[in-house]
Parts: C-alpha cells; sequence; structure tokens
C-alpha cells in the first residue's frame, strides 16, 4: 500500500533526540531516511545505555535502548565530514535528496561547505531544517542547548513540581526529553509544510527550529495566563490551577486521577462518593468557588476517596461520566487493552538480533499507512547500499570516505 511520503528522500546529519525524532517521523510517513553517522561511533546515543539491545547469542549490539527509540525505518552510512571526502559525498547525496535535517552548532556546517546556502547550490529545491537550542539568530545562538536547561529557561520547570510550601516542593522537569520531542514534532511539521510549498512553486528553503523557541511557544494556556494577568503562574504539583478537583488522589488500595472538568461533573463526583452535601455547599458550588476554597475543600475530598478502592473508584466513576483513570507504569501501559488494540507495539525484525521491540506512530491514516519497513540499523549498516549503488563509488572511494578521519 502506498504511504504518504513514496519518493521523498531525507538526508539525516542529526544526532541525540530532537533531529532523530523528526527524521523517524519522516521515515514513519514513507519517506528514505538516509541516517549520516560518525565512522566508529556514529549517532552518541548508540553508547547511551544499558540497557542494549541483545543479538542472538545474547551479546549486545551498538543499539542502546534509547537509539533504538528515535531511529526505525532509517539506513544508515558512514561518512566523516570533517575531510573533503566526506564533505563532497555529502553534498552529491544533497543533490539528489528531498530534504536535510542536521543539528550542528550555528555555523558549523558552513565551515564544512554544508550549510544551506552551500547546498542550495547544488540543489535548488532543498528544505534544510536546522535544529539548534537557540537558533540561528540571537545573542545566544550559539549556545549549545540541551533539554534539562531549556525546560528551565523556557519557563516549563517554574509550573512542574510539588507547590513550593509542600513536601519535595520546588522545580522539577518532566519525566522525558519533552522540549526535544516536542522540537521534533514542529520540525516534522515544517518540512511538510515546506514540501507542500515546494510543490506549489518548486522553491526549496530553510527552515530554523530552536529548542527554545519551542518549549516557550508550548507553555499555551501558561503563557496566557501571565499575559493576561501579568503574574508568573506557579508550580501546583499534580493539581490544577484553573479547575477543582482536577489532580491525584489516594484511594485505599494506590493513587488515581480525578478529572473534573465541570460543575456538572463535581456533581456527579460527590454523589458516587456518598457525598452529595459537598456538591450544594457555597463554598464548593461552581469552579470559581472552588478555586477560591481549595484548601477547605481538598482534604475532605481526599477523605472521601479513601474510602474505596482505585479499580471501585474507576468503574463508579466512569459509569457517572466523570473523567478519572489509573497512574499506570510502563509495564501496565503495554498491558493495557486500548494500547494493545491502538497497535502501539511494533516489533520490526532485524538480522543480528530478530524482533526489535518499539513502539508504534500514533499518525493512523485510511489511505497512506505508515511504514515499518526497517528496523533501527547497524551502524554503517547501508554504507555500501547509499555511496556505492546510490553514488556509483567503487570500494576504494567507500572506504576513504566512511573511514576514522580527524573527526568533527
Amino acid at each position: 500500500m502506498k504511504t504518504a511520503l513514496d519518493g521523498i528522500r531525507v538526508l539525516d546529519l542529526t544526532r541525540v533526540l530532537a533531529g532523530p525524532w523528526c527524521a523517524q517521523n519522516l521515515a514513519d510517513l514513507g519517506a528514505e531516511v538516509i541516517k549520516v553517522e560518525r565512522p566508529g561511533s556514529g549517532d552518541d546515543t548508540r553508547g547511551w545505555g544499558p540497557p542494549f539491545l541483545k543479538d542472538r547469542e545474547g551479546n549486545d549490539t551498538d543499539s542502546s535502548a534509547y537509539y533504538l527509540a528515535a531511529n526505525r525505518g532509517k539506513k544508515s552510512v558512514t561518512i566523516d565530514i570533517s575531510t573533503a571526502a566526506g564533505q563532497q559525498a555529502v553534498r552529491e547525496l544533497a543533490k539528489i535528496s528531498d530534504i536535510v535535517l542536521e543539528n550542528y552548532k550555528v555555523g558549523q556546517l558552513k565551515k564544512y561547505g554544508l550549510d544551506y546556502a552551500s547546498l542550495h547550490e547544488v540543489n535548488p529545491g532543498i528544505i534544510f531544517c536546522s535544529v539548534t537550542g537557540f537558533g540561528q539568530t540571537g545573542p545566544w545562538a550559539h549556545r549549545p542547548g540541551y533539554d534539562f536547561i531549556v525546560q528551565a529557561m523556557g519557563g516549563l520547570m517554574s509550573v512542574t513540581g510539588e507547590a513550593d510550601d509542600q513536601p519535595g516542593g520546588g522545580p522539577q522537569k518532566v519525566g522525558i526529553a519533552v522540549a526535544d520531542l516536542m522540537t521534533g514534532l514542529y520540525a516534522t511539521q515544517a518540512v511538510l509544510a515546506a514540501l507542500f510549498h515546494r510543490q506549489r512553486t518548486g522553491e526549496g528553503q530553510a527552515i530554523d527550529m530552536a529548542l527554545l523557541d519551542v518549549q516557550v511557544a508550548a507553555m499555551a494556556n501558561m503563557n496566557t495566563n501571565y499575559l493576561v494577568s501579568g503574574q508568573p503562574p506557579k508550580r501546583w504539583g499534580n493539581a490544577h490551577p484553573n479547575l477543582v478537583p482536577y489532580q491525584t488522589f489516594r484511594a485505599s488500595d494506590g493513587w488515581i486521577i480525578i478529572a473534573v472538568g465541570n460543575d456538572e461533573q463535581y456533581k456527579r463526583f460527590c454523589e458516587t462518593g456518598g457525598r452529595p452535601e459537598l456538591a450544594s455547599d457555597p463554598r464548593f458550588l461552581r469552579v470559581r468557588d472552588r478555586i477560591n476554597n481549595r484548601p477547605e475543600l481538598i482534604p475532605l475530598l481526599a477523605e472521601m476517596v479513601a474510602t474505596k478502592t482505585s479499580e471501585q473508584w474507576i468503574a463508579q466513576l466512569e459509569a457517572a461520566n466523570v473523567p478519572c483513570g489509573p497512574i499506570n507504569d510502563l509495564a501496565q501501559v503495554f498491558r493495557n487493552p486500548q494500547v494493545l488494540a491502538r497497535g502501539l507495539r511494533v516489533d520490526i525484525e532485524r538480522e543480528d538480533t530478530g524482533p526489535v521491540k518499539l513502539v508504534g506512530s500514533p499518525m493512523k491514516f485510511s489511505a497512506t499507512p505508515v511504514n515499518y519497513k526497517l528496523p533501527p540499523p547497524r551502524l554503517g549498516e547501508h554504507t555500501q547500499e547509499i555511496l556505492g549503488g546510490l553514488l556509483g563509488y567503487d570500494d576504494d572511494r567507500i572506504a576513504k570516505v566512511s573511514s576514522t578521519g580527524s573527526g568533527e
């Protein structure tokens, strides 16, 4: 069956997470993705274990679990871009590609003749997407950017974590590299928009993606709360600044989420818990009342929730149409019948290891389904195919391009 990006070729010069996440999305959509890696070491995340993928004999491969998460669907070719021969190979690949993704420090690819201006000369239709911490312009453009730092600088950690006056209060990062991942998603969207523009006009273009820009933009309603009120939002832990009750509660046997979004849901919640008077109490009648009287209300609700098991609460609240849910670890997530039904676990065969267990794409299409043809590749696995088959290099020239040189 045809995929959405059949016939599109991506030259992926990225490593770690934000750029590779974008490239993997494009691969899922059917693009051919050629991942250029450093000879000898490859993408930094190959070594970010344990755990590592095991071969058929039980030995560690060169693929950490971290690397597996962002590199399915790609072909790996080793090229030393610090050498003239390597730079020429990249230019030749760019000439026959539609998209180039890169996440080098600002100005670094220009030294190699591999920046947008240089590659535009050999391929005027190229779409060139740069991913950096702070963008190509501004006083901080040359600073290295890391997800953890950007979560802090972009405001996310100012609203994440337990409230300052509570036990364990203080700033907290999100448990995944969310700035990287969101940047990868925004980059995917930008690249697809640029493809659409090129289809209409024939014009390629440069795309400038910055982790800080994305993190600030993704603060969403927290941004507008500040811009409207002039007051920076604070940390609420698992509570919600604009809705009550909308937080974690401890049932008799464990924690659950109760997410009451309006007054009618709140009324049904209290009735389900056998405390209808909490819904009719003037202090708690409306959302605004419950926000103003949060300190009085939450202990009463916590006492109510503690009287039943989490399973009882979830069953009864779902029957009452009150949003709720369990707090699952990943073992529970991958046993969840809804997760299983949606096909979020996929196995892709790899020659040296057998099936590689991965998480599928959340994108569902009726006519152009996502593509899981290739597992995360071994380092340099497709060097011969790409340099020999695609560019026509002989063995000596391939060896010169793909051998370890002076590095970056």
